[in-house]
């Protein structure tokens, strides 16, 4: 159970979760027709040891009996983010803010124009790892990329205005599988801070399960449809919080931002990813997942 000030490594609580989006992304890039290529992902996996996302590494076929393919679900986030990111660069906005980075590596593996810089902003514990195993691989950064380690339910403006970032200029930013890890205050303090330093031509991507949710259907949910639990003995649904916030479009929305909203199917169906006919709880689930980019 979540409580206030917690904090984690990569092997535990939230920052576990990171552990299973790169296992889900590693095994979307071994796929023939994979939505991305991440081959970072799996060097996170193994230099963390967690036996049963290592074991999914080796042995993928408990996910493949699923209604929708877990790791194929990464690939349609990961490509939105990614995309997302490719845009504002092509526009012309070289500052980016990868909040809750985990074990995100696109400052490694994307193609940043000249002259950009990639804030990613998480707890220290989270970061450590991650540079210890690119250092290990002698991995290097394709951007000027600025590591912030903190908190962000803390004063994360200051240590990102420590590490550089200027208000004065467009910037992207992202919040990608973080806000139902956030408190309510700390959720709606995040669109806060992110629109007072945002300049104008900023850009930010959200990707969340839209208010009325009931995240504590995940469990049951994906224990009548999914025969192994793709984050193994842990029920991520756990960590979440549920108490009241604003919704990101409205809220986006009302404070001046131009916002275009997503489901998970329409994105499917750009990427050119069939989906099966899902059952009517998870189908109503695909149509929770939202996506959203906004410009001020």
């Amino acid at each position: 159970m979540r409580t206030d000030g917690d904090n984690w490594d990569i092997v535990s609580s939230v920052g576990r979760t990171a552990l299973g989006v790169a296992t889900f992304r590693a095994l979307e890039t071994a796929r023939p027709d994979a939505l991305i290529e991440d081959e970072f992902a799996r060097w996170f996996v193994e230099a963390a040891a967690d036996p049963h996302f290592v074991g999914l590494l080796a042995d993928p076929s408990p996910l493949e009996d699923t209604p929708f393919f877990f790791p194929g679900f990464m690939g349609i986030r990961t490509k939105f983010f990614d995309g997302f990111f490719l845009s504002a660069a092509a526009a012309g906005v070289s500052q980016a803010v990868i909040l809750a980075a985990g074990l995100d590596a696109r400052a490694y593996r994307l193609d940043w124009p000249a002259g950009a810089t990639v804030f990613e902003v998480d707890q220290s514990k989270v970061l450590e790892f991650k540079n210890e195993v690119l250092t290990e691989h002698g991995a290097h950064a394709k951007v000027d990329r600025r590591p912030v380690a903190v908190d962000l339910r803390d004063d994360w403006p200051a240590a990102l205005a420590g590490a550089g970032f200027d208000p004065g200029r467009p910037s992207a930013w992202s919040a990608e599988g973080l806000l139902p890890y956030l408190p309510g205050a700390a959720h709606d303090a995040l669109f806060e801070r992110i629109d007072g330093l945002s300049a104008p031509g900023s850009r930010l991507a959200v990707d969340g399960f839209g208010n009325g949710a009931d995240l504590r259907r995940f469990e049951a949910i994906r224990e009548k449809y999914f025969p192994v639990n793709p984050f193994g003995d842990m029920d991520v649904a756990e960590l979440f919080y549920e108490d009241e916030r604003a919704d990101p479009a409205v809220w986006l929305t009302g404070h001046g931002w131009s916002v275009d909203p997503f489901t998970l199917l329409e994105l499917a169906a750009d990427y050119g990813v069939p989906v099966p006919p899902l059952p009517e709880e998870l189908a109503d689930l695909t149509t929770r997942s939202t996506y959203v980019t906004a410009e001020k």
